[in-house]
């Protein structure tokens, strides 16, 4: 067994951690979209009434909860792939979509004019963007 390296370790928990924590979040939500479709369309079809977007709610329902299940898939693998064998490619490629589902959310949320809703997703973004720079190769 190889000696413990308190700096590889310092560098993969924290990896381990954000792939962990982007794949909680958006597993639960892509699933609970699914879950409960008619609820959630229901009322993001409400929450974008006054919207340019009120026309497309829909769609936009179904290619978001495709991009949080796949987010949170990615990032799950992620995880797998850092405890098995330190890589860190499916960890970034789960944070880059992350990320891009949150650009999208904070765009409908904006569209919307849901100013605090958008001002909540700045710390999950941020987190997908740390998650980015910890686990480039």
């Amino acid at each position: 067994m190889p000696p413990f390296d308190s700096s590889a370790f310092t560098q993969w928990l924290p990896q381990v951690l954000c792939a962990a924590f982007l794949a909680i979040l958006f597993l639960q939500s892509g699933v609970d979209k699914v879950v409960d479709w008619k609820g959630n369309l229901g009322w993001l079809t409400g929450h974008f009434s006054k919207s340019p977007l009120r026309g497309v709610v829909a769609p936009m329902l179904a290619v978001l909860t495709l991009m949080e299940l796949a987010s949170g898939a990615v990032s799950a693998a992620g995880v797998v792939s850092l405890v098995v064998s330190g890589a860190t490619r499916l960890a970034w490629m789960g944070a880059a979509l992350s990320a891009s589902s949150l650009v999208c959310l904070f765009f409908g949320q904006r569209m919307a004019k849901e100013y605090g809703g958008a001002a909540a997703l700045v710390p999950y973004f941020l987190l997908a963007i740390a998650t980015l720079v910890l686990t480039r190769g």
